[in-house]
């Protein structure tokens, strides 16, 4: 793990209150997530459902883009947290989304009682597609 375990118990905070603050009123699945920036600057976010189940958004991508909405561009580590019997891994639209803003992101998967697993992005998204296709 690249993240300090200072930033780690930071994150682990902030993506277990962000937790707390999901709404899954529909699945009753609640996760929280943590972006630290490479300044330090930690930007939360948790799910929120909708009854159009396609519009719902997750946790990371919350988090992300909150941290996006306020100016940053370079991220160290995002971690995820669900109340699960393993590390919680992100889904696949969240890793595409991830690559593209965060193509060297550190993610780290966690469970509410504290059991983690970390990946870079690329690991976790094999054959990326990304801007430079797109030139």
């Amino acid at each position: 793990m690249r993240t300090s375990k200072e930033d780690f118990d930071r994150l682990f905070a902030a993506a277990v209150t962000a937790r707390e603050n999901a709404c899954a009123s529909y699945s009753k699945f609640k996760v929280g997530a943590a972006v630290l920036t490479n300044n330090g600057h930690i930007y939360s976010g948790c799910n929120v459902e909708s009854s159009s189940y396609g519009l719902t958004v997750c946790a990371e991508r919350n988090a992300l883009a909150g941290a996006l909405c306020a100016g940053e561009r370079e991220f160290k580590a995002i971690l995820i947290t669900a109340d699960t019997p393993g590390p919680i891994s992100p889904c696949g639209a969240c890793r595409q989304v991830l690559f593209d803003y965060a193509p060297g992101i550190e993610v780290i998967m966690t469970n509410v009682k504290g059991s983690s697993a970390t990946e870079d992005i690329s690991g976790l998204l094999k054959y990326p597609f990304g801007l430079s296709e797109l030139k």
